[in-house]
């Protein structure tokens, strides 16, 4: 079956960098793009970062350009979003998420709080 795992968040100041990984297992990874969700406590769910099959294609949220980059290892079946620059705004789980036949697979989810 569809695994997604999420790791890496935690708390850092503003101003800090955080790198999330995603592990994926149960289909045919460099088959399919990923994307990158979050959700602030309060508010819908947005999606943050999307990554082609191959990784040639990239498009971001107008929120998180210039600040996060998504990235993926195929052989690792592995998608990153290094934040940087993180701001107060950031704080939300974060969701990794891919489309098979149309129906959407979510990770658990992992949290990201930036705060002094």
């Amino acid at each position: 079956q569809v695994q997604l795992v999420e790791s890496g968040g935690g708390l850092v100041q503003p101003g800090g960098s955080l790198r999330l990984s995603c592990t994926a297992s149960g289909f045919t990874f460099s088959n399919q793009a990923m994307r990158w969700y979050r959700q602030a406590p309060g508010k819908e769910r947005e999606l943050v970062a999307v990554i082609s099959s191959a990784g040639g294609s990239r498009n971001y949220a107008d929120s998180v350009k210039g600040r996060f980059t998504i990235s993926r290892d195929n052989a690792k079946n592995t998608v990153y979003l290094q934040m940087n620059s993180l701001k107060t705004e950031d704080t939300a789980v974060y969701y990794c998420n891919v489309l098979i036949y149309l129906y959407p697979y979510w990770g658990q989810g992992t949290q990201v709080t930036v705060s002094s």
